[in-house]
């Protein structure tokens, strides 16, 4: 016969196990977050959480683009993360972009900020030069181990920017573009479906935003998701030199596609406004 007071024993001591046992801890809901919540301050900030280093990689030591500067983590606690390539404009070298390099490394991403083969390519040369150095870096560069090569995003200053154009329309698998007071001969980019911010300036008179930024936000096509932001009263050599606005936004938008990051939806949707920001369009909200 069952013993009534030892059977009651039995379950107190089953649910007192119950309640102290630990839940199991939960499953991030994206594994692709990296870094704490953000906050305006934290996007505005000149460096993000993440401590970085850099290494230099010749032109000699690569094929198809004419080397540059890699800006990394350097912690490897949080896995691998999402990498950036960066393209100077018509005359240029990597130098008039090298502030993207530790401004978007240190809030969690490989950015490699690069030379071209020659200063007088074209756009298209370009965005075939950005992706031979997503390729470099995510196949044979001293970081590659720290990359998750299915999340990649190019960036790119004029004809650099029409350069990420172009290499986003050769390569749809990126997950970001942000093109950067783009220039190109080419205005229809209705074929181009990776997620794109086109970063215009309203007193450009080498590539005004009527001719260029505007046509190619309007020709991506509707169903991709896309933004356009531009800059109040800026020329178009401003994203050469360190600007806010065109960090912050760089960042939530990056952030927002290559890692899959929604907690940066909220500088992005509904449209930002400020004295900074002339005009802004976007597909809010992003699914």
């Amino acid at each position: 016969m069952r013993n009534p007071v030892k059977h009651l024993l039995g379950a107190v001591t089953l649910a007192a196990a119950l309640i102290a046992a630990p839940a199991a801890p939960a499953l991030a809901a994206n594994p692709y977050e990296r870094g704490p919540a953000p906050t305006v301050a934290s996007i505005e900030a000149s460096r993000g959480p993440f401590a970085i280093a850099q290494v230099t990689v010749a032109r000699s030591s690569v094929s198809g683009f004419g080397g540059g500067t890699v800006y990394y983590p350097t912690s490897t606690t949080a896995g691998t993360f999402g990498a950036v390539a960066v393209s100077p404009g018509f005359t240029a070298s990597q130098s008039s972009v090298a502030w993207y390099g530790p401004r978007l490394a240190s809030q969690g991403f490989v950015v490699m900020t690069i030379d071209t083969l020659s200063v007088y390519d074209q756009p298209a040369s370009r965005g075939t030069q950005l992706l031979a150095a997503l390729d470099y870096l995510t196949r044979s560069s001293s970081v590659r181990t720290r990359i998750d090569a299915t999340r990649l995003g190019v960036m790119g200053h004029s004809m650099g920017g029409g350069g990420s154009l172009s290499a986003s329309r050769t390569r749809p698998s990126l997950q970001a573009a942000i093109p950067l007071t783009p220039y190109h001969s080419t205005k229809n980019w209705s074929t181009d479906t990776v997620p794109t911010m086109i970063i215009g300036a309203e007193n450009d008179t080498v590539a005004p935003v009527a001719s260029h930024a505007e046509p190619f936000y309007t020709s991506l096509p509707s169903s991709s998701e896309k933004a356009y932001l531009e800059l109040n009263n800026a020329s178009h050599s401003a994203p050469t030199s360190a600007n806010v606005t065109i960090a912050k936004y760089s960042i939530s938008w990056l952030k927002r596609f290559i890692d899959n990051d929604t907690r940066y939806e909220q500088f992005l949707c509904p449209a930002p406004s400020g004295s900074a920001i002339q005009e802004y369009r976007d597909t809010c909200p992003h699914s």
